[in-house]
């Protein structure tokens, strides 16, 4: 499959790793598919020339409504990121359930719902990537993000489930694990924390976004064809 062909949604495409993948794939010449919770994540969207498209993954309603609209207009995605995340940090004994469940709703079961609805154009064509975006966290745990590494560790063992059911119709499907990434997520990091996260990073840097989406375009291309079920680090050296 050309990659003129290819049609690539990413949800959470507004901003950070997820609005660089955007831009990047919408430069290899893929028709770029974009969701942001916001009105005026979507108009930005818009004006970067990707389609945007409202989607709350903590919403059934909204998941109900998208999943519907792209089975009505979009059949033909060949490629799906699911990049849409969230933090609701506190340490265990402080942690709501409010805040439990909406980080799982978001990293672990809107993934789910997604890419539930995604696989079946995929199984038609017999050929799609889907590509799960996670954490170091997953494998490391992190103090006070006990529901993101959970939610996290989740997408990595979903990734490796969904991968032996639909690989014998060409279907990958694969997760990335980031660490550090220059991101408005890392932005908030206090400069002695971050001092003392740069001192466990061999390569002694956070990395860029463009880092992450270098990778995705490899892994959703026909030279991965033979990669799948796999968590593919990319940290630095922060955790090997």
């Amino acid at each position: 499959m050309q990659k003129e062909s290819k049609k690539i949604l990413i949800t959470g495409a507004s901003r950070g790793i997820g609005k660089d993948i955007a831009l990047k794939s919408k430069e290899k010449g893929y028709e770029v598919l974009g969701t942001s919770t916001t009105n005026e994540g979507v108009s930005n969207l818009r004006e970067n020339g990707i389609h945007g498209l409202q989607l709350n993954l903590n919403d059934k309603k909204s998941v109900e409504s998208f999943n519907y609209l792209l089975t009505q207009e979009h059949p033909d995605i060949a490629v799906l990121v699911n990049n849409a995340g969230i933090t609701r940090d506190n340490i265990v004994l402080r942690m709501t359930e409010e805040e439990w469940m909406d980080v799982l709703n978001i990293n672990l079961n809107g993934a789910f719902k997604i890419s539930k609805t995604v696989l079946k154009f995929m199984l038609k064509k017999r050929w799609g990537r889907i590509l799960n975006i996670t954490s170091t966290s997953a494998s490391t745990g992190n103090r006070g993000q006990a529901n993101y590494a959970a939610a996290k560790a989740g997408i990595e063992a979903f990734s490796k489930s969904l991968a032996k059911e639909v690989g014998s119709r060409g279907i990958t499907v694969n997760a990335i694990a980031p660490g550090y990434i220059q991101t408005d997520m890392t932005k908030v990091i206090s400069e002695k924390v971050k001092e003392e996260i740069l001192s466990q990073i061999p390569l002694s840097r956070f990395g860029k976004p463009e880092e992450i989406s270098q990778l995705v375009d490899f892994l959703i291309s026909d030279e991965a064809s033979y990669i799948t079920g796999q968590t593919i680090h990319i940290n630095g050296g922060l955790y090997m």
